[in-house]
């Protein structure tokens, strides 16, 4: 009896061992085939959408990116004339020209197909495409350029465009986070973040008309004429240039704000031109120089040394020596700002001008002119 105990005892043993490790290793044996399934406890991720993680900004992404396109570019190649000459020729032999590709970034604005760049992107380009973010491709138009603020129009024909919400840059202060979307150095389209980090720049050497949001979301070769959005996915600016010493995002890059962009696309696509006011003059910085030399009082402004015979400024009352020190009751500090504020005024409406002229000040009402072309530099 003692033997049978000891022999069951050992099989039984045996047998839960044996149990133990296939429903450890193979589970699905012991599942049942014809009645209920066992149920097996798995531990899965929330769904995707329930709950953002803390200090995401996938939304603004995902609102803002399918409107942000590449731009792939290229120029025919062009004929030397040296190619023609058989000494050069006999020398050097035949110069093969390539053509030459580029790269940059755009932004749709508009269920017509209306895309925002940057001048420098679509210049002088032979072929344009625009690849969008759901892979589309289309050939695109120049509808017009506008070489004095670095802007362009583009346009192309597809259906069910996804279109960016504008937002206002003037709302924008230093410090409010930002996101920077475009196509840097082709490797696909990329979001950055980072701050404003600084308002208003200017003097910088890249426009005629600079008024730049400086910010340090990572700006690379190939983000030109793309997006600066905020955290809700509006439009602020159009990323146009970095500051840098080795060709790589420094931590400054620049934007056009959206306010400018606004102004430059209603004037191409409704007049084919950019309309800015002028009133000829000739305008300096402010120094103890030219203040003791005019016999000026004036701290901060911008001096008149140079007045255009018969031009709008002449005839509203300037004269060499004044001080502007306000436009259209926005202040003046510099030469950029004053060139800013007189090309955003509407040429044949009168605007005043706060003037020290001396020990006084005044104001005077100057009807501004339509600025004169930029001439065309020979190629």
């Amino acid at each position: 009896m003692k033997r049978f105990w000891l022999l069951f005892s050992q099989s039984v043993t045996v047998f839960l061992a044996a149990y133990f490790v296939v429903g450890t290793l193979k589970p699905t044996w012991f599942e049942t085939r014809g009645g209920k399934s066992t149920t097996v406890a798995v531990l899965e991720a929330p769904a995707a959408g329930v709950a953002l993680p803390p200090g995401s900004f996938r939304l603004a992404a995902q609102k803002s990116s399918s409107a942000v396109v590449s731009i792939n570019t290229s120029k025919n190649a062009r004929k030397s004339l040296q190619n023609s000459d058989p000494w050069f020729k006999f020398f050097f032999g035949e110069q093969q020209n390539e053509p030459q590709v580029g790269l940059g970034s755009g932004v749709i604005v508009s269920t017509d197909g209306y895309i925002l760049t940057n001048n420098h992107v679509v210049e002088g380009a032979d072929e344009i495409e625009v690849i969008l973010n759901d892979s589309r491709r289309s050939r695109a138009k120049i509808i017009g350029t506008d070489p004095d603020s670095d802007l362009a129009v583009l346009k192309i024909v597809l259906d069910r465009l996804p279109v960016i919400v504008l937002g206002n840059s003037d709302n924008l202060q230093v410090g409010d986070q930002v996101l920077a979307i475009g196509n840097p150095f082709g490797v696909g389209q990329t979001v950055t973040s980072g701050i404003v980090s600084a308002l208003g720049r200017n003097q910088l050497g890249i426009n005629t008309f600079e008024n730049f949001i400086q910010t340090d979301a990572a700006i690379n070769p190939g983000n030109s004429g793309g997006a600066l959005v905020d955290t809700n996915g509006n439009l602020q600016g159009i990323n146009t240039a970095i500051y840098s010493r080795s060709g790589g995002s420094m931590g400054i890059g620049f934007a056009i704000p959206v306010s400018t962009a606004k102004l430059v696309l209603e004037g191409i696509v409704k007049d084919g031109q950019v309309t800015r006011g002028w009133i000829g003059v000739e305008p300096n910085e402010l120094n103890p120089e030219l203040a003791q030399t005019f016999g000026v009082a004036a701290q901060q402004g911008v001096i008149i040394t140079g007045v255009l015979q018969n031009g709008p400024a002449a005839k509203g009352g300037i004269k060499p020596g004044d001080v502007v020190t306000a436009v259209a009751g926005k202040p003046v500090r510099n030469v950029a700002e004053m060139l800013t504020l007189v090309a955003s005024l509407k040429p044949g409406t009168a605007a005043p001008f706060a003037v020290q002229r001396g020990d006084s000040k005044s104001e005077l009402q100057i009807t501004p002119g339509l600025r004169p072309k930029p001439r065309q530099q020979p190629e």
